[in-house]
């Protein structure tokens, strides 16, 4: 379980322990990992070690099937109500009465 206190560092090792777990309960070899990751056995035992890149790491979720589960590690975000107000004040508030004409002279002329 997370802890918010925890360092990154800790939550780093974390990871790469869960990493660790699901190659093994894949029945991979961190060899077998690299070669269908395609990237070296030293990335991988680096990454169970929680100390990898993100494109490795994503690489090496995609070879043991966690890629499903980054929705629930990280959700997408809604927008929140702060933005949509800054969004809104971009749109038209008011008529600039540029093209305004007066009911006395009769229809406007295109």
């Amino acid at each position: 379980m997370w802890m918010s206190d925890a360092t990154p560092a800790a939550i780093a090792e974390e990871l790469g322990q869960r990493l660790k777990q699901a190659r093994l309960n894949s029945d991979l070899t961190q060899t077998e990992v690299a070669l269908q990751a395609g990237v070296s056995r030293k990335i991988v035992i680096n990454a169970e070690k929680g100390q990898v890149q993100l494109e490795a790491l994503l690489a090496i979720m995609q070879v043991l099937g966690l890629t499903s589960q980054l929705d629930l590690f990280l959700p997408p975000a809604a927008v929140s109500p702060i933005q949509l107000a800054k969004l809104q004040g971009r749109q038209r508030q008011r008529a600039s009465g540029q093209r305004k004409h007066n009911s006395d002279e009769g229809p406007a002329e295109w």
